[in-house]
């Protein structure tokens, strides 16, 4: 039986990370991507991962490359390419020269792996992933963005370092844009079956869904230099997963909602099934007024981000 060929664009922290959970899981065969001018980077990345391979029990063919001829027929590509934010520079200037970016690398992907699925994890998320599919022209299924993995398992790590219980027992679900505007769904809280109510204050509980919404940046100013790497490439892993594995995983993503919570074409992070189909169902679930009109505010934050977008490369 093939391997699943997964190629992950970007081989910074995130994207060798990525590479390093997708390997140790044995999900395929693995090219980890960079641009031209990180030389021979890719390669030595790619090498020293393979020769973990011994010690932990994996075998998958790992390439590190700057050609984007060794990405051909990938089943999955990831996008983790991009620049963080650097002092002095804008949220436009950021916006504006990750979407550069990624339009860039999508129109490779589209050109040398015109059936992959393509999970994207650059930042700004909701708006980098409505680019990746404007440019690629991939079916709406094919397409998706990783944050809302990354933020429920932030959500429920602070959950359960508040309770002292184990992370495996806490469960959630998380919805709307990445970032400050994203919707931690308390109806959809609990702690082994048990709602999160009967353990925590509502204010509590509150300051635990603030913490979530800032988490990057908490990390961000732990680091002092760099960003979040470990749990965003787990997530994006566990996503790959979901579709070389055609798990049928009910996750929080990043997809593209139509008549759906009434979004009206954007990418928005709603829960969704996802297996060797992508895309393969968004479920509608039943809001609170509160989680209605707080869902309503991360759509149109969203929007706002995507019509900035558009100006800016226009």
């Amino acid at each position: 039986m093939r391997r699943s060929k997964i190629t992950i664009i970007g081989a910074g922290n995130v994207g060798a990370t990525t590479a390093h959970w997708c390997a140790s899981a044995e999900l395929g065969d693995i090219v980890l991507l960079d641009i031209p001018q990180t030389e021979t980077m890719p390669a030595g990345k790619a090498l020293d991962l393979a020769e973990a391979g011994p010690i932990v029990g994996f075998d998958s063919a790992i390439v590190g490359t700057t050609d984007y001829s060794d990405t051909a027929n990938s089943d999955v590509v990831v996008i983790t390419a991009g620049l963080p934010r650097k002092p002095g520079m804008s949220r436009d200037d950021l916006l504006k020269t990750n979407a550069s970016i990624v339009t860039a690398v999508s129109e490779q992907v589209q050109k040398h792996s015109p059936n992959a699925f393509v999970i994207v994890v650059s930042n700004p998320l909701d708006a980098m992933v409505q680019q990746a599919q404007k440019v690629t022209g991939f079916p709406y299924h094919r397409v998706m963005g990783q944050a809302g993995v990354l933020d429920t398992a932030r959500y429920r790590t602070f959950i359960a370092m508040e309770l002292g219980v184990s992370v495996e027992d806490v469960q959630a679900m998380l919805m709307g844009g990445h970032g400050d505007t994203m919707v931690p769904l308390r109806s959809c809280t609990s702690v082994g079956g048990i709602p999160i109510d009967q353990f925590l204050t509502s204010e509590k509980l509150e300051a635990i869904i603030e913490r979530t919404r800032k988490g990057g940046g908490e990390i961000v100013g732990l680091l002092k230099t760099g960003s979040a790497f470990y749990a965003p490439a787990a997530a994006t892993a566990q996503m790959v997963e979901a579709i070389v594995k055609d798990k049928k995983r009910l996750l929080p993503i990043a997809a593209y909602c139509e008549t759906e919570y009434q979004v009206g074409g954007y990418y928005v992070g709603v829960p969704a099934i996802l297996g060797a189909g992508g895309v393969e169902k968004i479920v509608e679930l039943s809001l609170s007024e509160t989680e209605q009109e707080d869902f309503k505010n991360s759509v149109d934050a969203v929007k706002s981000l995507v019509t900035t977008m558009a100006e800016l490369l226009s």
